[in-house]
């Protein structure tokens, strides 16, 4: 599977509560908060990945600089790895397929995943 990154700008806020508050606006139901900075970008980033997780065309980003926001609030951008995240959070589901018979018995003789073949072929052809 080939490498799938993208980055977008996230604006940061310190709220009064001392959490940040993270603005991704380049999405729509792009908020979340950390504990700090730290946090904050991990959660923009777990945030970003859940939103596009189902996706195959990607939002384009702003090119947001410090001098776009409001004096308190912070732009860093964040970048994510959809393929990695894909990897690590997507839970596996359990599909019954119908296949020619024949197909099957040559899939056994040559000991070959068909799981892992579909899998394959369903990322290929979505460009994943």
């Amino acid at each position: 599977m080939k490498p799938d990154v993208v980055v977008y700008p996230i604006v940061m806020t310190k709220d009064e509560d001392d959490y940040i508050f993270v603005k991704v606006p380049d999405l729509e139901g792009g908020y979340t908060q950390g504990n700090d900075e730290i946090d904050a970008i991990k959660m923009a980033e777990d945030l970003i990945g859940n939103l596009l997780e189902e996706e195959t065309v990607y939002p384009k980003p702003s090119e947001l600089t410090q001098s776009d926001v409001i004096n308190d609030e912070k732009v860093v951008y964040v970048s994510v790895d959809l393929t990695k995240f894909r990897n690590m959070y997507t839970k596996k589901v359990r599909r019954n397929v119908t296949i020619p018979e024949y197909l099957n018995n040559m899939a056994k003789k040559q000991k070959i995943n068909v799981s892992q073949l579909l899998t394959e072929t369903l990322e290929k052809k979505f460009g994943l």
